[in-house]
């Protein structure tokens, strides 16, 4: 089934998402839809499936011209759509997931279970998935879970898949299973649009790559594109995708984790005696697939967990009982996974998001009352060094890109007399340019001498700026490896397997 959408415009409020965007995808062909976050692409895929409504532009299916009121009619005009976040009742089984909003009954009264079995062995067969259609849903790995999400799409006889970041929570194995699928699915002749904002996917399965940048269309291009040229197309300017940093100069240990455990409310532990230490001058990157305990890890050492065992030492200092002001207070630098929760006030300028966390003295308060007059003059030199694009300090953080968004945080953690630099997903909803800035500033702290950990779930940073990286799987330490291992042998890793080599285990 060919697909073409002519002109395209969906507008929030005054915000123009997507702005007279046309797109054509062939059967049996993987077209590729690349840009940021937040370019556009999953609003323009939104209004494909029926959640949106656009105001302008029409949507043709093999030259018959559709207009979809919801999900529904875009599934029964042969449009699935696998999302990033998966669309699955854990508590279902596979079937009852996949017949879930198309159900066959016997008789107009019983559901029909076992159709909706065969239909799911059928499809599983025919691509090699190995499903048992009675496994509840919730006892599946993420990846088989995902491939449930593909069964669904395929039952309803799909013609056109949309793929929705759906890499964002797999291992780099289940990540090439997926593209090996995709393969076999164009080559029966589905069309397949991949959005994404990762380069190294795209030029691995694509057939075609549109590049969309603030809402329009900016160009095409081929997969034997470099990954520079991709990046400069979404960006609209040269960036550099390479770190550069020397080796590190170690000192001593500076934060040394002991026996670490954390308990969920129901008492279950999600960070499982944890052991590991980081040396000034270096950077320990911990990887892993999202969930396994990364987040409670870095809570821990904030003080923003209740039900924590074992030890957190900074320069032989305890942190575990102290409040999050006295970790802050005693130098440690932090970037939330979750900007916008925990790291800034929307509503707050530039100039007091700068000042967030100190906030009780000076320089910037003195009996009470703010200095403007301090303030002013910190937030212009942050601005400058930091590269914040906006007009100026008293803009309104909330109004910023994520980019900048970004910045502002670097910017406040990073002036302070650090002992210990935490970043918990740097980059996430950071555009390319960001990146760049963001990954040289982390590696310019850490030739300061400044210990640093760096939690992410993206592997290109991880191997990018790590020196040494440590892998959870279901809250424990699978093993800590040198910053040069292979994508294969983490892959393995964080999928539970212990590393091959001697000496690797913590």
């Amino acid at each position: 089934m060919k697909l073409e959408l002519h002109g395209i415009t969906k507008r929030f409020g005054t915000f123009t998402a997507n702005d007279h965007i046309d797109l054509v995808v062939e059967p049996g062909e993987i077209h590729c839809l690349l840009g940021e976050n937040g370019a556009g692409k999953s609003t323009l895929m939104n209004v494909l499936y029926g959640l949106y409504q656009a105001e302008e532009g029409e949507i043709l299916l093999d030259g018959v011209p559709q207009r979809f009121q919801g999900p529904g009619d875009a599934m029964r005009a042969g449009i699935g759509m696998v999302h990033q976040h998966f669309m699955l009742v854990d508590v279902f089984t596979v079937a009852e997931n996949v017949m879930l909003g198309n159900e066959a009954t016997k008789g107009g009264v019983f559901l029909d279970l076992d159709a909706a079995s065969a239909r799911v062995r059928e499809i599983s067969d025919r691509f090699g998935f190995d499903i048992d259609p009675d496994a509840v849903v919730e006892d599946l790995p993420v990846g088989v879970q995902q491939r449930v999400e593909i069964i669904k799409a395929l039952s309803r006889d799909a013609e056109v898949l949309v793929f929705d970041e759906p890499t964002a929570v797999l291992t780099p194995q289940e990540t090439d299973e997926l593209m090996s699928i995709m393969r076999q699915l164009r080559d029966e002749g589905t069309a397949i649009i991949f959005i994404t904002h990762k380069l190294r996917e795209v030029r691995e399965v694509a057939d075609r790559i549109t590049v969309i940048r603030l809402g329009k269309i900016v160009g095409e291009a081929l997969p034997t594109a470099s990954s520079e040229e991709l990046a400069t197309m979404m960006v609209g300017r040269e960036v550099s995708l390479t770190v550069e940093k020397d080796p590190p100069t170690l000192g001593g240990e500076a934060l040394v984790v002991t026996g670490l455990t954390v308990l969920n409310a129901t008492g279950q532990a999600v960070v499982d005696d944890v052991s590991f230490e980081v040396r000034a001058g270096e950077i320990l990157a911990v990887a892993g697939v999202q969930g396994n305990g990364q987040t409670e890890l870095v809570e821990a050492m904030m003080g923003l967990q209740d039900h924590v065992q074992g030890s957190i030492t900074l320069d032989g200092h305890e942190l575990v009982g102290r409040s999050v002001r006295r970790i802050l207070d005693a130098g440690v630098g932090f970037v939330p996974e979750d900007r916008n929760e925990d790291g800034l006030v929307a509503e707050f300028t530039i100039a007091e998001n700068l000042m967030l966390d100190r906030s009780n003295g000076e320089p910037f308060v003195r009996r009470g009352a703010i200095r403007r007059g301090a303030l002013a003059e910190f937030a212009a030199e942050k601005f400058e060094e930091f590269d914040v694009r906006a007009s100026g300090i008293d803009v309104a953080v909330g109004r910023l890109s994520g980019g900048n968004q970004q910045k502002v945080v670097l910017a406040r953690e990073l002036s302070r007399d650090l002992r210990l630099f935490v970043a918990a997903q740097p980059t996430r909803g950071v555009d390319v340019g960001s990146i760049e800035f963001i990954h040289k500033r982390i590696v310019a702290t850490r030739d300061e001498g400044v210990p640093v950990l760096v939690v992410s779930t993206e592997l290109d940073e991880i191997a990018a700026l790590a020196d040494r990286i440590l892998v959870m799987y279901r809250g424990r330490i699978v093993g800590i490896v040198p910053g040069d291992t292979s994508r294969r042998d983490l892959g393995l890793m964080m999928a539970g397997e212990a590393p091959a080599h001697e000496g690797s285990v913590a």
